[in-house]
């Protein structure tokens, strides 16, 4: 699934290429991607609109319109946004087609069809989306140990489950809250409500500098970010611990550990992320 490095890295190759067009016509395949408003009222709304630009607020998309309206989308598992000359083959499960006056079209395609678009007008309140429920950024200054604490202190969940929490931090999924906890020293498996406040501490550190590292090992061109049908997410050599159980661990050289924590795969290093009991 994209995390926050991916689709910010989306966002920063999709925006220059649509900001100011206008939208001429959109083709909707598979209806259930359209969670709000219906296809057809989805469609028809959309055409003629011009782009203004695009944000991200954790995992979610946003599609700015010069009317003020907005286009949330959140790709889910294996959602996939592409920018294609009109004439170019389409990919298997392409869902979505926004055409475009530049004569290029936006595609969204998507292999599980977990992925979900939602359409709100100028002042409309977004009830729909889930992003109204999204905890602190990353990035922000909101994020502080203060704030972890108050939020998670209390809980006896694995640190593990309550990173993926997107109502507390959004954005951090799998891969990164496994490359947090190695960087911070701390088990995934440990209680929320066993770390001290220096922990919480060294992790609102840690977050920030490796979420803006992997934003940073994720840069990619458009062309080759077309070529590789936006696939091509270039921090896999930077991940220390993410799938490299059995490997030795890049700081020790003890062995990379795999265990199941929240029903998630989990791998960490037994020496340098001690199991306090």
């Amino acid at each position: 699934m994209p995390e926050l490095p991916e689709v910010e890295t989306i966002k920063r190759v999709i925006e220059p290429q649509i900001q100011g067009l206008t939208i001429q016509h959109v083709t909707v395949k598979r209806p259930e991607v359209t969670a709000y408003p219906a296809a057809r009222e989805f469609c028809g709304r959309l055409t003629g609109q011009t782009i203004s630009h695009l944000t991200r607020r954790g995992k979610f998309l946003s599609v700015h319109l010069d009317s003020g309206d907005r286009m949330i989308l959140h790709l889910r598992m294996t959602g996939c946004l592409l920018i294609t000359p009109a004439g170019c083959p389409e990919e298997k499960h392409t869902h979505v087609i926004f055409s475009l006056n530049s004569g290029k079209e936006l595609r969204f395609s998507d292999t599980r069809r977990f992925g979900r678009f939602w359409l709100l007008g100028k002042d409309e309140a977004d009830t729909y989306s889930g992003i109204r429920k999204l905890g602190a950024e990353p990035l922000d200054e909101e994020l502080t140990a203060a704030y972890l604490s108050s939020r998670l202190g209390k809980r006896r969940k694995a640190i593990k489950e309550c990173l993926l929490d997107q109502h507390i931090i959004a954005g951090i999924g799998n891969i990164y809250s496994d490359e947090i906890l190695f960087t911070a020293g701390i088990y995934p498996a440990r209680p929320a409500n066993s770390l001290n406040m220096d922990e919480w501490e060294q992790l609102t550190a840690v977050i920030p500098e490796r979420i803006s590292f992997f934003i940073d090992t994720n840069r990619i061109t458009p062309e080759d970010y077309l070529e590789t049908k936006g696939q091509d997410y270039r921090n896999t050599p930077y991940l220390q611990v993410y799938g490299q159980a059995g490997k030795p661990c890049p700081k020790c050289g003890e062995t990379l550990c795999r265990i199941v924590v929240g029903g998630r795969s989990s791998v960490y290093c037994p020496a340098c992320q001690k199991d306090s009991g």
